[in-house]
């Protein structure tokens, strides 16, 4: 990985580094001192929108360019709109489109322009971008070597008899092509990349949900709240990652739209079509620059042309119609296997995200006991307030200020106290009966 990375770093041209010692060393004109660590030719290539890619031929070469927007523009035929999907700057969505000569994939960190012969990814020195590069140049070596195999176990089963031929032919492994085998490790990466942070996610949630079910603090409700935050930005990008396959499955032209290479094989097949037709014109003595008259011309050789034009373009929708059928089994399937990993992954992040309501839930239930239990106490409190007032109104009558005969008895105080308390346990004790009798709180 450290061999590759060197390798696709550009290297820095002497011409900078004596730019910047000058601009280092040299005062400028008005006498401020120079601006420090300001690369000059950094700021020229920004300027003129010069970006650094990485090429990965069907070979498995890499090479490192710099191309401006337009020049990709024009090599890729792709609109503007399109390359804004694979600047580092913006924040998009994960986003698959398939265009006329190229599909344009946005998935997490792998933000590349496939073709029929390359792949253009935006040169970074993040881990999974050299990852892709790395698995894509060993699927690729892999791939040539089975074709090759397959190619020799052909030629040596024409061989050895033409009744297995065919036999054999149909028992050979199906292979990809290109554009679908990088199609498949770009979403390889991406469903793999987003089920290992579902993972991490998963092992940091457990056990402080656990935690803040045993005890209810300010801490844990701060770090399971940050945690919420995080699933949910984590399964909204699932979430259009699925949906973005899921839409891709469901739209058949969308699909036939992405199989570069049966385009340019018919691209191919039609000029050498053409071609040939002009051949045979010549042959024939009818002048190709000059236009021929309809009415020197000789009938037989315009409905020969027209029923020649008329069979080569049923052969033509025949051909495309089944080989679109193909593709799109082919690239449904693909698909249908990728849609299958980020559905559980989203099912993983659903799972957690339950699991943390249903906490929430638990954690609301105890609160809500806790606070029952407050009320009660309180209820009881109030109560026993009230019978202790009447205390305070039995002592505010006797403290007034007139004479009655019973102050002057020995053991009246005694007997003020004895009733006043019997009175009050009575009373409480009521109250205590119409609550139990209410079910206002468990006696």
């Amino acid at each position: 990985m450290s061999e590759l990375k060197e390798r696709l770093l550009p290297p820095r041209p002497a011409s900078a580094m004596n730019l910047r010692d000058s601009a280092v060393t040299r005062p400028s004109a008005s006498g401020r001192a120079p601006l420090l660590g300001v690369d000059v030719l950094g700021l020229k290539k920004r300027g003129q929108g010069l970006r650094s890619w990485i090429r990965v031929d069907t070979s498995g070469n890499t090479q490192v360019m710099e191309v401006d927007k337009f020049t990709m523009m024009r090599r890729c035929d792709l609109p503007a709109r399109d390359l804004r999907l694979l600047d580092p700057l913006f924040v998009y969505p994960s986003t698959i489109l398939g265009r006329e000569k190229a599909i344009v994939v946005n998935l997490e960190q792998i933000r590349c322009i496939i073709t029929a012969d390359e792949v253009l990814l935006l040169n970074s020195l993040d881990n999974y971008v050299l990852r892709y590069v790395v698995e894509l140049q060993q699927r690729l070596k892999t791939s040539s070597v089975g074709e090759m195999w397959q190619q020799e176990n052909a030629q040596l089963s024409r061989r050895r008899s033409r009744s297995f031929d065919n036999a054999f032919e149909n028992s050979s492994p199906d292979y990809l092509p290109f554009e679908f085998r990088a199609l498949e490790i770009a979403l390889e990466a991406a469903c793999t990349f987003l089920d290992s942070q579902a993972s991490e996610l998963e092992i940091e949630a457990y056990p402080l949900l656990d935690e803040l079910t045993s005890k209810i603090s300010t801490l844990n409700l701060e770090r399971v709240r940050r945690l919420k935050s995080r699933l949910v930005a984590l399964t909204r990008r699932v979430q259009k990652v699925r949906d973005e396959i899921e839409q891709l499955m469901d739209d058949d032209g969308d699909m036939a739209e992405m199989y570069l290479t049966e385009k340019k094989r018919r691209m191919e097949g039609s000029l050498y079509g053409d071609q040939s037709l002009l051949g045979y014109r010549s042959n024939d003595g009818l002048s190709v620059s000059a236009p021929v008259s309809p009415v020197s011309s000789p009938p037989d050789s315009r409905r020969l042309d027209k029923s020649l034009s008329i069979a080569r373009s049923r052969h033509d929708s025949a051909r495309s119609s089944e080989g679109v059928t193909e593709n799109i089994e082919e690239l449904e399937m693909l698909l249908e296997a990728y849609f299958v990993v980020i559905d559980s992954t989203l099912n993983k992040l659903t799972s957690l995200k339950e699991y943390i309501d249903d906490t929430e839930d638990f954690i609301n239930i105890q609160l809500d006991n806790v606070r029952n239990q407050l009320i009660q106490f309180e209820l009881l409190l109030t109560t026993a307030t009230f019978v202790v007032a009447i205390f305070g109104v039995v002592a505010g009558i006797f403290g007034m200020n007139f004479e009655i005969d019973f102050f002057n008895q020995p053991g009246a105080f005694r007997w003020v106290l004895i009733i006043t308390g019997v009175c009050g346990f009575v009373i409480f004790s009521a109250f205590v009966w119409f609550f139990k009798y209410r079910r206002l709180m468990p006696l």
